[in-house]
């Protein structure tokens, strides 16, 4: 905004200042010039901010799709059918943006070994990609990653902690 009020001053002092009068061959000669480098330049900060806008939705987006997680029954790793809505709005995303790449994070809660949380974040997280890659998602798009336990959404030793950390978190990063 400051730009555009920077370059539009200038521009309405210049058209305020007192000219001689044109005679109408004049006037028209002036009108069929091209544009002097005042208006490339409020062109240029007008494309640049609706860029911006269209860059900060996106960014909103992204953020959305972000807080959407899928979760997971104790000791399981099948996707259940009330988070596959989820899993295609991250497809449709991903398909309309060739340059997202996306992380599938798969989570477990505290009970079991490191070794064995870590297994099982890998085979949610496998899961989600493999239904990812079922509604057209390429697997040069997907990526996984295991968290197991160290990456808690909730840190209570009680049924509703563990079942907000069973889940896949997706994380989407665009090219």
């Amino acid at each position: 905004m400051k730009k555009i009020a920077v370059v539009l001053v200038p521009v309405l002092l210049a058209a305020c200042s007192s000219m001689p009068a044109q005679n109408a061959s004049q006037a028209s000669q002036a009108a069929s010039k091209p544009a002097t480098n005042e208006s490339r330049v409020i062109e240029k900060s007008i494309s640049v901010s609706s860029a911006e806008i269209e860059a900060k939705k996106l960014a909103a987006e992204v953020q959305e799709l972000q807080k959407q997680s899928i979760y997971f029954d104790f000791d399981k790793y099948v996707v259940k059918p009330e988070y596959l809505e989820v899993v295609r709005r991250q497809a449709e995303f991903i398909k309309a943006h060739k340059n997202d790449i996306v992380t599938v994070e798969g989570n477990a809660d505290e009970r079991g070994s490191n070794e064995y949380n870590l297994a099982l974040g890998e085979k949610r997280a496998t899961t989600a990609r493999k239904n990812l890659e079922l509604l057209g998602i390429p697997a040069t798009q997907i990526n996984t990653v295991s968290f197991g336990e160290e990456k808690p959404r909730l840190s209570c030793h009680e049924e509703k902690c563990w079942k907000e950390n069973r889940r896949d978190d997706f994380a989407h990063k665009l090219n």
